[in-house]
């Protein structure tokens, strides 16, 4: 199941099952790759009344792979597309192609699995009925013209964004070559319709065309993708795994990736999902069994594995020459992203290797530098590692962690060193918060850096406003951009000194500044009315050359009448001194 966030592939499985596995997901969205085994029968329940003829399924049902839709994890998309025989590409039917979908259909195309298309949300076409059936073909026949006009609307513009990226498509009941077109079966996860056609072809096509291609050869050792590890009840740490390929039994020696050396372990109990559980959320107990072919989703208790790392690859080896050679494969698969990188990057955590390789990218993309990529907790060192890096760069001297926990010396120690910890089960929002905050701290910081500048003010001297002449000169002003504050200096346009302000009045009420727009009374030392400016004169902040230096720092804070003012001041100085403040 690929597609993008939100258009419905954990809906569409809940469907199927009679579950409700993507109401409990943080955020609504899958964060890990799940796997549900949908056995023969359910699939020919839903199937019924479709099928023409003596036409039959031969395959012994399904087992689907749930991937993340958000594009961060396009790894975990990788692992899920590489797994598959075939996939089934989740569009919202009124959304389109979103990012999501288009580096789904890259890794389909990658990888050479073939797919379909399940147009999903066709109850939200405005107008629908809602039909007694799982059938969208009986569904649509209690439809009006113009909700199927507008479906088949919606339908020719999937075709068409399918075609932009190199594939043909057409509505499944109008394919004239199941080999080269690529099916469109719309759907509603909501109120079922459709999910009878959808299993159908799924069911058909895999097992017409990848007939040769499904043969498991059951005599070969397992491998398997770890989805995730454990703690149970009695059992001790185990693994939910994908079994992908050949048979693991109870005994045999497995290989699995962990942070520290590969571990070699041999397996004590092999636990079974019942029928339609989602291995990542089920609701009823595994059944134990001695021995599991692939395809399956599987548990599987053994000792010494408390350091595996969820998204490594799980092995079993036939001999103590093929434990070697796994060894050296599983430590060079976690070395590729636990890696020490930029000295001056920030430290990351998540709960997976795949999840981390999803945060990895992402931060790539992002140009954003990592010093520390690990698998875990966030612990002391983490906390640590960041300060470090904060002593050269504030911004990258944080922690962020995905879907994992901060351990209490941890929250302690980052609170003690000032030092941010992120946190969120969702990666996006992680990313998010990281933004947020990073923006907020860099407004903070000008803000500071401008409270102790003289900044860019323009004022007009009103006529007949003129309160006492010297000692200090008192005077309404109009305040024509910027902003003035006591202690700025003044000087006319020709950029000789008028005084410093000593004070500003609104309406009787001393005030810290004036900005424009406001008419106030300026107390101005060291000046005189009719000497050094007169009324109806135009004044300007007097900016000393290292303020102005301090200023060119984040010329993109100061903006408008401020920022034409500053041009003027500028302007003026190098006018009298051509040298002012450049370089």
């Amino acid at each position: 199941m690929l597609g993008h966030v939100d258009h419905g592939k954990t809906s569409i499985l809940d469907w199927i099952r009679k579950t409700s596995v993507a109401g409990r997901e943080s955020g609504g969205i899958t964060q890990h790759i799940g796997a549900t085994c949908v056995p023969l029968d359910v699939v020919e329940s839903y199937c019924k009344g479709l099928m023409k003829g003596d036409t039959c399924l031969s395959i012994p049902g399904l087992l689907f792979i749930d991937t993340p839709g958000h594009h961060a994890f396009t790894s975990l998309r990788k692992r899920g597309g590489a797994l598959s025989d075939f996939a089934l590409l989740v569009v919202d039917l009124n959304d389109g192609f979103r990012p999501q979908t288009i580096e789904s259909l890259t890794i389909l195309r990658q990888s050479k699995t073939p797919f379909l298309v399940a147009a999903n949300k066709v109850d939200m076409i405005h107008g629908w009925k809602k039909g007694d059936t799982t059938c969208i073909t009986e569904s649509l026949k209690q439809q009006s013209k113009d909700v199927v006009d507008k479906l088949e609307e919606r339908i020719y513009t999937l075709v068409g964004q399918l075609s932009e990226q190199g594939f043909e498509g057409e509505r499944f009941d109008r394919i004239a070559d199941f080999a080269k077109q690529v099916s469109i079966v719309p759907v509603s996860a909501k109120t079922g319709e459709g999910i009878g056609e959808l299993l159908m072809v799924l069911s058909g096509l895999t097992q017409q065309f990848l007939k040769e291609g499904l043969a498991v050869d059951v005599s070969a050792p397992g491998k398997g993708t770890i989805l995730e590890v454990k703690e149970e009840r009695g059992l001790g740490t185990t693994l939910d795994v994908i079994l992908y390929d050949g048979t693991i039994k109870e005994g045999d020696t497995i290989i699995v990736g962990s942070l520290g050396p590969p571990i070699v372990a041999r397996v004590r109990a092999l636990l079974n999902p019942k029928p339609l559980d989602e291995i990542r959320d089920p609701r009823d107990k595994f059944d134990s069994v001695k021995e599991v072919q692939a395809a399956a989703g599987i548990k599987i208790a053994a000792p010494g594995l408390e350091n595996a790392m969820a998204g490594t690859t799980l092995t079993v080896a036939k001999n103590k020459k093929e434990v070697k050679r796994l060894v050296q494969a599983a430590t060079q698969e976690v070395s590729d992203v636990l890696v020490e990188q930029n000295v001056n990057g920030i430290v990351i955590k998540a709960d997976t290797l795949g999840a981390l390789e999803a945060l990895v990218g992402m931060l790539k993309a992002l140009e954003i530098p990592i010093s520390r990529a690990d698998v875990g907790r966030v612990t002391k060192r983490d906390v640590l590692k960041a300060e470090q890096v904060g002593k050269t760069d504030r911004y990258r001297g944080i922690v962020l962690g995905f879907n994992t926990s901060v351990l209490p010396d941890a929250e302690d120690l980052s609170r003690n060193k000032n030092v941010p910890v992120f946190n969120n089960t969702v990666i996006y929002r992680l990313l998010e918060d990281y933004d947020e905050w990073t923006t907020t701290e860099r407004a903070k910081e000008k803000e500071e850096l401008l409270s102790n500048v003289v900044r860019a003010g323009k004022v007009h001297v009103l006529r007949g406003y003129v309160f006492r002449q010297c000692k200090p000169a008192v005077v309404g002003v109009e305040i024509l951009g910027g902003l003035v504050k006591p202690g700025y200096p003044l000087m006319t346009l020709k950029g000789d000194c008028v005084g410093r302000i000593k004070g500003v009045q609104d309406k009787g009420e001393n005030v810290r500044k004036a900005d424009e727009g406001m008419q106030v009374a300026l107390s101005i030392d060291s000046a005189k009315v009719g000497k050094d400016f007169d009324e109806d004169d135009i004044l300007l902040t007097d900016i000393p050359e290292p303020d102005y230096r301090t200023i060119k720092k984040i010329l993109e804070v100061i903006r408008g009448s401020e920022k034409a003012a500053l041009q003027q001041i500028v302007d003026i100085k190098r006018t009298r001194n051509p040298l002012w403040a450049l370089g």
